[in-house]
């Protein structure tokens, strides 16, 4: 049987999904983190390796109760494959998985194994549309992206401009991790503001930003916040790798990453937001919004002589992806907002 496969390798989670020659969908699963600047090449190929596995199951005659170990037993095999990887922004990014993937799917290195960025799936409507020739793709995960892409004649795709996917130590803006820190600063801030005035400031509401950032936490005052957020990785020292029960025993924010304990707050932020209105919460979407869509600016416009990859949008497809998208991100952006 041959099969076509697509993996989508983000920051928070892998899905891979597996079709026959007729488009149906075969198989579906989702795994663990595989964003390959975090990971490393041996971890990012593990979390492929799960993923795949565990979206082969269905696929096998008869069906298989486990994952099925790759490279692919002999009476299945890949067509093609399609890897979109977060992480994964340069020539020598990608060549640093295409043979371990080719050995790892049984496909060889050539036309029918693709590794690119992740923002590169996202660019497939365009070619579902007649009356669009450029696709401006954005994701707005644990971190955040734009790139713009234009059909070529042969219907591939050509990257044209990108703006943000820095990470979260230099960027992210407009991405969860964004939302989180913003949510800390701005409680932080108005706290700062306080310190100053005669009448303290008043205790949170049942619902705030505020009240579930500190439950979340499981702090009484804000400023306690800081101690947890900025505490080191869990497992970072030799003596806490050995110790497994001192990790177990910590609360849950502490058992993962730093960069984790911000992106994390997402949820919240919108609860807060649009279950109770919370102004704060309601600031901190709008500049994130307002950060997402900047990025998105600066690949929009009349394309010139200096600037021939800006697209326009009368002749693009914009494409979202990501947790944000769902969690309501994608309303606040203003496609009347001007752009270039």
């Amino acid at each position: 049987m041959s099969l076509f496969l697509c993996v989508d390798c983000g920051g928070s989670k892998t899905s891979a999904v597996i079709c026959d020659s007729e488009g149906k969908i075969l198989g579906r699963s989702y795994g663990g983190p595989s964003n390959l600047a975090y990971l490393g090449v041996e971890n990012f190929l593990s979390a492929v390796r799960n993923a795949v596995g565990d979206a082969l199951k269905t696929c096998s005659s008869p069906p298989s109760v486990d994952p099925v170990s790759l490279p692919p037993p002999p009476d299945i095999s890949f067509a093609a494959a399609w890897l979109g990887v977060s992480g994964v922004d340069s020539p020598a990014a990608v060549n640093s998985i295409l043979q371990p993937l080719s050995d790892l799917l049984g496909i060889p290195v050539g036309p029918r194994l693709s590794v690119a960025n992740d923002t590169h799936l996202l660019a497939a409507p365009v070619q579902m549309h007649d009356d669009v020739s450029c696709a401006v793709t954005v994701v707005g995960g644990t971190g955040a992206i734009a790139v713009s892409f234009r059909q070529k004649a042969d219907q591939s795709l050509e990257e044209l401009g990108r703006a943000g996917g820095w990470g979260w130590i230099l960027g992210d803006e407009g991405g969860g991790f964004s939302v989180g820190r913003e949510a800390i600063r701005e409680l932080l801030s108005r706290k700062d503001r306080e310190s100053v005035c005669k009448v303290p400031g008043t205790p949170p509401k049942e619902g705030s930003l505020e009240d579930r950032v500190l439950k979340h936490f499981s702090v009484k005052h804000i400023m306690d916040v800081l101690t947890e957020v900025h505490a080191r990785d869990p497992g970072t020292t030799i003596a806490e790798s050995e110790a497994k029960s001192s990790i177990i025993s910590l609360p849950p924010h502490l058992m993962v990453a730093r960069e984790k304990r911000l992106s994390s707050l997402s949820p919240l932020v919108f609860a807060a937001a649009y279950e109770s209105n919370d102004p704060e919460a309601l600031i901190v979407i709008k500049k994130v919004a307002g950060m997402l869509a900047e990025q998105i600016a600066v690949l929009v416009g009349e394309s010139s002589q200096d600037k021939p990859g800006l697209v326009r949008a009368s002749d693009s497809v914009i494409s979202f992806g990501g947790s944000l998208v769902g969690l309501g991100i994608l309303p606040q952006v203003d496609p009347r907002r001007p752009c270039g």
